[in-house]
């Protein structure tokens, strides 16, 4: 098996966009993705790209896993979202034990892992691991998962309880259909639930070591990504598909005016009145700006862990506030072209529509509320210190 490039996952994310495009309206009916499109992606072996060379992976970083959900963005961005979260969590299991490792690489050398993020399980010690149960939501793409990480409460007898990710077979757990909305509806994000099931210790990974700077995963392979920070990757990795729907409801919106005869006229066209001229401006220059505020975060965060250094916890204040900012300013590069259109992008089908649905839905992620991500940015810029809960 060649292990392939930044380049070759990004010919197959151009590639793809014509097809996810073509896809879009079926997958958001059926609320997941279609089953063509998870078997071009095993194809292509896309979920190795982030998976260590050790392990037979790709071995590809922060650049490759970013840059492909925003153009494939381009067609879909519920796609965009669900594939780049199933290549992410393989960087998750790779920050993990060897044995964790061992487990849920073993049958193929990647696996596609949903992973709510938030503690809203209980998981009691006993002999050989835990007994785990809760109902976590956001298991993005469970429909196509083998096995799904889970975020549960350890709780001790001495001291504060522990957030602790289980890693489960697919098999193991109950999927409750939740997943109607009017946004990112193919991601297919519906709720998992367990009760009682007992999950092994080697099937675990301590949330303070998933999200460290140190995780155990770093001391079994030489690729430096898997040291990256959690969270600046993971809300620079979940922006991407905003900002790519945004850069494609510009090119989209640019030709929408150049054939838009306005009605209730003697045939004026859309494109020859100013006021469409300088809402096309504003909204390219508003996308161009939440493109710049992405890349600087997303080279500055490269630079820093390939010359072998960390964040401060200032920086990655920062770092979130720029992502958060991001999608901000796709979202207002949406609002700024949906003012300059007419009823017909409502239509259900329209893919400008479609677009400003899922940017208005991804929005809602707790990582992009813009209130808390500011406060959090401007607590530690001001010198104060974060809470245990602020995600860092």
């Amino acid at each position: 098996m060649r292990t392939k490039t930044h380049d070759d996952l990004i010919a197959w994310a151009e590639g793809m966009v014509e097809p996810l495009r073509d896809r879009a309206a079926e997958a958001e009916r059926i609320r997941e993705l279609p089953a063509v499109t998870i078997d071009d992606a095993l194809s292509a072996d896309i979920f190795r790209a982030v998976v260590p060379t050790d392990r037979g992976g790709w071995g590809l970083g922060l650049r490759s896993l970013t840059q492909v959900p925003r153009i494939l963005a381009h067609g879909c961005m519920s796609s965009a979202w669900t594939l780049s979260f199933l290549m992410l969590h393989n960087w998750f299991i790779a920050r993990g034990s060897k044995e964790l490792q061992d487990d849920v690489f073993s049958a193929r050398g990647f696996a596609l892992i949903p992973c709510p993020l938030a503690p809203t399980g209980t998981a009691t010690r006993v002999e050989g691991g835990y007994n785990v149960t809760g109902r976590w939501q956001w298991a993005t793409g469970v429909q196509h998962g083998d096995w799904v990480m889970v975020n549960t409460l350890v709780h001790d007898d001495d001291g504060p309880p522990q957030a602790t990710f289980c890693v489960v077979p697919i098999d193991d757990i109950t999927i409750e259909d939740v997943w109607h909305t009017s946004g990112m509806r193919a991601t297919g994000s519906h709720d998992v639930l367990a009760k009682d099931l007992f999950v092994p210790e080697r099937r675990t990974i301590g949330f303070a070591d998933l999200r460290g700077d140190d995780p155990p995963g770093a001391t079994l392979t030489v690729d430096p990504f898997v040291r990256y920070p959690f969270t600046p990757v993971l809300c620079l990795v979940a922006s991407a598909p905003a900002l790519g729907g945004a850069e494609a409801a510009v090119d989209l919106f640019r030709n929408y005016i150049r054939h838009r005869v306005l009605p209730y006229s003697p045939g004026d066209r859309q494109v020859e009145q100013p006021a469409s001229q300088v809402r096309l401006a504003e909204a390219v220059a508003t996308v161009r700006a939440a493109r710049l505020v992405w890349e600087d975060a997303l080279n500055e965060v490269i630079e820093v862990y390939e010359a072998g250094g960390v964040l401060s916890r200032v920086d990655r204040g920062r770092f979130r506030l720029a992502t958060a900012h991001t999608v901000r300013l796709s979202l207002q590069t949406l609002s700024i072209i949906i003012e300059g259109t007419g009823a017909s992008v409502h239509f259900a089908d329209s893919q400008i529509g479609r677009i400003h649905r899922d940017v208005a839905t991804l929005k809602g992620h707790v990582v992009y509320d813009w209130d808390r991500a500011a406060q959090l940015a401007g607590k530690l810029e001001a010198g104060l210190e974060p809470a245990l809960t602020d995600m860092l």
